[in-house]
């Protein structure tokens, strides 16, 4: 037994050499996958989400204030999400539910090709939640129970921190708070990718969408306050993973992809607070 110990130590100390060895001899030889979120999320508090789970809870996000719902509503749904599905769209669940929030077409909620549209499923559950007489006062958990009906009424209040800081960023109310990291080929690159981000932005946003123009290089969003500014760069990371966007400025900071970070812009006369600015992959 101590024989055959001993040979494993041996073994592993000899493969550790040999990655050591060809790492210093060829640094491009090998290619150690990166650890960690790919997105961290700051905002009086730390949130670490991937890129999926990120873009549906921008969009959660985006379908509150396009039901003009105050941010309770969106730290409510956001909860919930967390708690049904880790933000995942997901196929299936208990019994028949799907998607986000894991409604049940068979108790009105709609189809299922229906609820598996987040915009769709975030909408509903803010209509079922206005409908909840006194949830503004409620604790989190026990408003989401009154929309979900669920066998665990506690499970959401664990949920309520990080579904605060979520909405705190995504709201606009912290500077440079939502960072991705986005690497690999982009899906999109040009006008499909300014013309799939313009997309994204007017059915997330609705008519609460300030102007926007595309070009072939990206989109311009004008905005009437850092806040608002600061909910559109929001929601533009989160969703840069499925539509090729390179960087965002507003302000005097700037997003880059492959970076992940938010940094000092230094081209001189791009500061700018009254424009969101997107720059697409070519």
């Amino acid at each position: 037994m101590k024989t055959a110990v001993g040979v494993l130590v041996s073994l592993v100390l000899i493969a550790v050499v040999s990655v050591f060895v060809v790492l210093h001899r060829d640094p491009g030889a090998i290619t150690l996958p990166v650890l960690g979120p790919e997105c961290v999320v700051g905002a009086e508090g730390e949130v670490t989400l991937d890129l999926t789970q990120m873009a549906n809870a921008a969009t959660i996000a985006a379908v509150g204030v396009r039901k003009d719902m105050p941010e309770q509503a969106v730290v409510v749904a956001l909860a919930t999400a967390l708690q049904e599905s880790k933000l995942e769209n997901l196929d299936g669940g208990d019994r028949d539910s799907v998607g986000l929030f894991q409604q049940r077409p068979s108790k009105g909620w709609g189809t299922v090709e229906q609820i598996k549209d987040p915009r769709y499923a975030a909408g509903k559950f803010y209509t079922a939640l206005k409908k909840v007489k006194g949830w503004q006062n409620m604790r989190v958990t026990d408003a989401a129970q009154k929309v979900q009906r669920s066998a665990y009424p506690n499970a959401y209040e664990k949920w309520a921190d990080e579904a605060k800081v979520l909405a705190g960023a995504l709201l606009g109310e912290a500077t440079g708070a939502v960072a991705c990291r986005v690497t690999g080929d982009p899906a999109l690159r040009g006008t499909a990718a300014a013309t799939a981000l313009m997309a994204g932005l007017k059915l997330d946003w609705g008519k609460q969408l300030d102007f926007a123009s595309e070009q072939a290089a990206g989109l311009t969003l004008a905005v009437s306050n850092p806040s608002s500014g600061w909910r559109y760069a929001h929601w533009l990371v989160s969703h840069a993973s499925a539509t090729g966007l390179e960087r965002v400025r507003f302000g005097s900071l700037e997003w880059h992809a492959p970076d992940g970070k938010w940094q000092q812009v230094t081209t001189p006369g791009s500061q700018d607070n009254r424009r969101v600015v997107a720059e697409v992959f070519n």
